[in-house]
């Protein structure tokens, strides 16, 4: 079955995305179906295939095979009707620096149609939903990185989309700003947008998204959600924490003697692979036996990182970037 057969709940469906760029394949036959009302993770390292796969879904590209269509209209033939429904946010804020918070909305409104005084209300509901109504006046060059990004992603929200594109936005933030993104993003389906959301982050996919793709060297290599993406991994994770970091050598040796899969490690943690649940009472009287004393010993379900190394093979950080992809493609996705 093709993205575009039995399922009339969505919003975003793409089938079969072809691109390339100089000869090289960026995306090599993308399939993908974002139900409405949820959060659709597309999720991959550098390189993969993110950026162009939404800049196709958001019309700046064309598809060089494939077909995509949203909120029912195709992505080509129709672009001007799918733009009026779609909000576009990428990695870098696009807000003018010079201006004030109130000032680059209002610009925005007022481009988008809006009458003075209903763009001044549109402004002052966004300015305040972000918690930046007391910033509201002063220039954007002396915002945050968290509050610039939010006026960003409030920008985007102006015209009321009823989709919304999420480009790694939470690339550069601190934790605390991550965080609050985090609430901005879950706000949203509450008042029932869709949300198509790139990230290498693998925490903010499992935090945030209901369905997961997963694009490596521009290809579908699983899809689901977090739990069932953890669960074809088809392995649970041993971990454990000396109480003395300088035992973690010797922790590792036992893990992986019992595990019999190999260790990685932290900088005071040692975690494996294991199919069998009966190691962990093993590891434990073999610790006990050598005398080492644990701070932490668990057995999990893998992290959406262990999820992404059992598929590929490698680490979601440890890829090359495509030099044959384009600027933009390089530096976001």
């Amino acid at each position: 079955m093709n993205a575009f057969e039995g399922d009339e709940a969505a919003a975003i469906r793409a089938d079969g995305l072809v691109k390339k760029f100089k000869g090289k394949t960026a995306l090599a036959g993308v399939d993908l179906t974002a139900r409405t009302g949820t959060v659709l993770g597309v999720l991959g390292p550098n390189g993969s295939g993110k950026t162009t796969t939404v800049r196709i879904l958001s019309t700046l590209l064309h598809p060089d095979e494939g077909r995509a269509t949203v909120g029912g209209y195709d992505v080509v033939r129709q672009p001007h009707q799918v733009r009026r429904l779609i909000g576009l946010t990428g990695q870098y804020a696009a807000v003018d620096d010079e201006l004030s918070g109130t000032q680059n909305l209002l610009l925005i409104a007022r481009l988008l149609g809006y009458t003075r005084p209903g763009a001044r209300r549109r402004a002052a509901e966004l300015l305040e939903r972000f918690a930046l109504s007391d910033a509201a006046d002063r220039p954007v060059k002396t915002y945050s990185g968290g509050m610039r990004r939010r006026l960003d992603l409030a920008a985007s929200l102006v015209g009321r989309p009823s989709l919304l594109y999420l480009d790694e936005p939470t690339t550069g933030l601190d934790p605390h700003s991550r965080n609050e993104m985090w609430d901005v993003v879950r706000g949203l389906l509450d008042d029932g947008v869709t949300v198509l959301l790139t990230t290498q982050y693998l925490e903010e996919a499992d935090q945030l998204t209901d369905d997961i793709v997963v694009l490596d060297h521009g290809k579908v290599i699983s899809r689901g959600s977090p739990d069932q993406l953890k669960a074809r991994a088809g392995t649970q994770v041993l971990q454990v924490q000396p109480v003395e970091p300088g035992e973690l050598d010797r922790v590792v040796g036992i893990v992986e003697l019992v595990s019999g899969s190999e260790a990685r490690t932290s900088s005071s943690t040692a975690s494996a692979a294991v199919t069998d649940p009966a190691v962990l009472p093993e590891v434990v009287r073999r610790l006990d036996d050598q005398g080492i004393s644990v701070a932490e010993l668990t057995l999990r379900k893998p992290s959406l990182d262990e999820v992404f190394l059992a598929l590929t093979g490698h680490p979601a950080d440890d890829v090359p970037s495509d030099t044959t992809a384009p600027a933009f493609e390089r530096t976001h996705g």
